[in-house]
């Protein structure tokens, strides 16, 4: 599988646009009348500021304050780079924030503090303490952190989590659960040694010692070796903490006969010697991130016993905090929490064990193209599994609760379970699966129109993102001129460029289109011309004899007139069965819409075929479909000529016996509105529905681009479906983003 490429070039565009930095802040009530104006400030924001002071409880009601973590750091510690300062590690901190927003739907901010004195960075967190629900510390260095949080903690009555520390804690927790479960051991009888007495490592061995770990069958080590019962070089009080009784001085000694080895040190700490030594069924934790301290490869080269974890992405088993940081602070926050103990640390570790020993929902195996069961090579959730936004705040929640840290117990935990669902944003996981796919199908899509910059860059994106390849019809020369002046000018050897002037399938090509065109009115020059110099007509050619598994086009030509250039091609006529299917993602939801793109007015069977179609795409995108019919007018009323078709489409599905959900003729309100399907309780829908069957053409486009528009709604699409080929048009007003989401709709065969 072709891994990721990524260049300083794609980072620093991937900060700048559409606008710098990672996040932005939007209104959440109305501020449009004066009336608006005079509730969201003077006079009526007097009101509750009347309430909050008589009672301070309420600020959780009135504010934002119960949903706003701050990420504060003064970049002492960031990432693997050191210390660069409050200003260079923004970036990291934003990214942290917008993290906390996609896994947990918790609002941040992130504050970088330019001291490194521990006194004045306490006293300035300490004087925010109002404002937020909790505090994430990052990228803070040791042995200050400990000090800085520790005081924190006693100061200010709301959470402070040193994500450094305890999120890292807390998924190794999780995993050693689990590899010491299939090893048949027990964490009180267990040797573990750990190496790394920094942050992470000292609060590795705290939890878990909390957990039940024997303080002397934990060694500890760093740079200088076994932290040991009377060592007095380099120590502080907090390795001091976990000097063990032992004979071992160094890491080597240490590991032989350990069962546990946990690395937060450096890249090649541990050699394959040390695994030969340990004991039987051994469990390597190498964390050193961006290379561990034994690679797994070498691990089971010498030990097919062992079961290994990194920090890695492309290794099994990953240790990452997103898995941790964002439910814990979930949890948290909703019972309005005080503090975020050891018993909620525990709780949320054991509650990710508990979820990666059931049965994977097949999205997540969707997303990862392969089946993912408990065992050595899946011990720890997977970060896109959509149980966790549910799972793991519920477990927390518990915990804060029954320790009584908690301002606001959860009286029913069933509908907060169910509050929980209602926050995860389907649009992402269905991204994230459709990429996943992508990546694992390595198709060829044939980008036509390598003469626009957005389809250049877009095809370097889809390429180096290790989706596949990318081939653009175009000129070298061209090429060439316009990625270097898209400051991509290291793609030009990347990408393939193909034209009719270099390939030598030009007369198959030819003697192709004359077979389908000699009696359409084309002569041989006119096939010469399709053929070598329309880059839409040349690029299907490719797709039609298997020279690429897909293509991209549309974002300099209207899609009826690409359409009509793809029919020399394909059979895309609505006689054929093709329909146009478009996907609107906005604000968490994603509604199919059809048909977009190729019946002008269809009649009631010809609905029938778009809804089955749409229902087919909405599958391929991983969606359960319910199909409405959509009208002004619902269930006969009123009664209208025009929205007569609509009825009928129904009694078309009907016989035919298909498997979804579907029902009309509705309005979008009833259609996409729990409560106003209510009213309707005889309505075949068990939900909103999420694929629209629109009564033309004309008003399914209007549709989407007044969505677009309006809404700031992002759109893949029309998606061609039903041509039997992935030939995707897109729109002349698409981004770099969306040329690249309709390249992974080619890559994963979507039709």
């Amino acid at each position: 599988m072709a891994k990721t490429k990524m260049t300083r070039e794609d980072a620093l565009q991937f900060h700048m646009q559409p606008n710098p930095g990672k996040w932005e802040i939007q209104a959440t009530v109305p501020m449009t009348t004066q009336r608006d104006l005079s509730l969201a400030y003077s006079p009526g924001v007097a009101i509750p500021c009347e309430e909050i002071h008589r009672d301070p409880a309420t600020a959780y009601d009135y504010t934002n304050k119960g949903n706003l973590v701050a990420v504060v750091s003064n970049g002492t510690a960031v990432l693997g780079l050191g210390n660069l300062g409050a200003l260079a590690g923004k970036p990291v901190m934003e990214g942290k924030s917008v993290l906390f927003k996609r896994f947990a739907d918790v609002n941040s901010i992130d504050i970088e503090l330019d001291t490194e004195d521990p006194d004045a960075f306490c006293n300035a967190v300490r004087l925010m303490g109002p404002t937020f629900g909790g505090i994430n510390l990052e990228d803070i260095k040791a042995p200050e952190c400990f000090i800085i949080e520790q005081r924190l903690k006693e100061e200010m009555d709301i959470p402070v989590f040193h994500d450094d520390q305890h999120g890292t804690a807390v998924i190794c927790a999780a995993g050693l659960l689990n590899a010491l479960h299939l090893s048949g051991k027990k964490i009180e009888e267990v040797k573990i040694v750990l190496n790394g007495a920094g942050a992470a490592g000292i609060a590795c061995l705290e939890l878990l010692k909390s957990m039940g770990a024997t303080h002397d069958n934990c060694i500890m080590c760093d740079t200088k070796g076994v932290i040991y019962q009377g060592r007095t070089e380099g120590m502080n009080q907090w390795k001091s903490a976990h000097a063990a009784h032992t004979d071992a001085r160094t890491l080597e000694e240490a590991m032989v006969d350990c069962d546990v080895f946990l690395g937060v040190s450096a890249k090649g700490a541990v050699t394959q010697e040390m695994v030969l030594s340990m004991a039987p069924n051994p469990v390597i934790f190498a964390m050193a991130n961006p290379d561990p301290e034994i690679t797994p490869e070498d691990a089971h080269a010498v030990r097919e016993d062992a079961i290994v974890a990194t920090g890695r992405s492309d290794y099994p088993n990953q240790v990452n905090n997103v898995l941790g940081f964002p439910y814990l602070f979930r949890g948290a926050l909703d019972i309005h929490a005080r503090a975020i103990n050891d018993e909620m640390k525990i709780a949320c570790a054991e509650a990710l064990a508990a979820l990666a020993r059931e049965d994977v929902p097949d999205e997540v195996a969707m997303a990862y193209g392969k089946k993912l069961t408990f065992g050595r090579d899946y011990i720890i959730p997977t970060p896109f599994d959509p149980r966790l936004i549910h799972r793991i705040p519920t477990a927390v929640a518990r915990a804060g609760m029954k320790t009584g840290v908690a301002r606001r117990p959860i009286v029913d935990m069933d509908a907060y379970e169910a509050a929980l669902k209602s926050r995860m944003d389907p649009t992402a996981s269905i991204l994230r699966s459709l990429n996943a796919r992508a990546r694992a199908n390595q198709s060829t899509v044939v980008f036509a129109e390598g003469d626009d910059p957005r389809v250049l860059r877009a095809a370097v994106m889809y390429q180096r993102a290790g989706l596949g390849k990318a081939l653009v019809v175009g000129r070298d020369a061209d090429v060439t001129e316009k990625l270097t002046a898209e400051g991509l000018a290291d793609a030009v050897e990347e990408l393939t460029v193909v034209n009719a002037a270099t390939t030598e399938h030009l007369e198959t090509y030819k003697e192709f289109l004359d077979a389908r065109l000699q009696r359409k009115g084309y002569d041989s020059q006119d096939i010469h011309r399709l053929a070598a110099r329309d880059r839409h007509v040349f690029a299907a050619l490719m797709v039609a004899h298997g020279h690429a598994d897909g293509m991209v086009t549309g974002a300099t030509r209207k899609s009826a007139h690409v359409l009509e250039l793809i029919n020399h091609v394909f059979d895309a006529q609505p006689h054929d069965g093709a329909v146009g299917v478009s996907a609107v993602l906005h604000k968490g939801r994603i509604v199919l819409i059809t048909d977009t793109l190729v019946h002008e007015w269809p009649d009631e069977q010809d609905l029938g075929d778009i809804a089955e179609r749409g229902a087919s795409v909405a599958r391929a995108l991983g969606l359960e479909p319910r199909v409405a019919f959509l009208s002004f007018s619902t269930f006969g009323y009123p009664v209208s000529e025009r929205a007569e078709k609509m009825h009928k489409a129904v009694s078309v599905l009907d016989g035919r016996n298909v498997d979804f959900e579907y029902e009309g003729e509705m309005t979008v309100d009833v259609a996409l509105n729990v409560q106003a399907q209510e009213n309707y309780p005889f309505s075949r829908l068990t939900g909103p529905a999420n694929v629209l069957v629109v009564p033309a053409r004309h008003s399914a486009s209007i549709s989407v681009k007044l969505m677009q528009e309006m809404a700031g709604a992002t759109v893949i699409g029309p998606i061609l479906s039903g041509v039997g080929k992935p030939v995707q048009i897109c729109s002349t007003v698409s981004t770099v983003n969306d040329i690249m989401n309709m390249a992974v709709i080619a890559a994963c065969k979507v039709d």
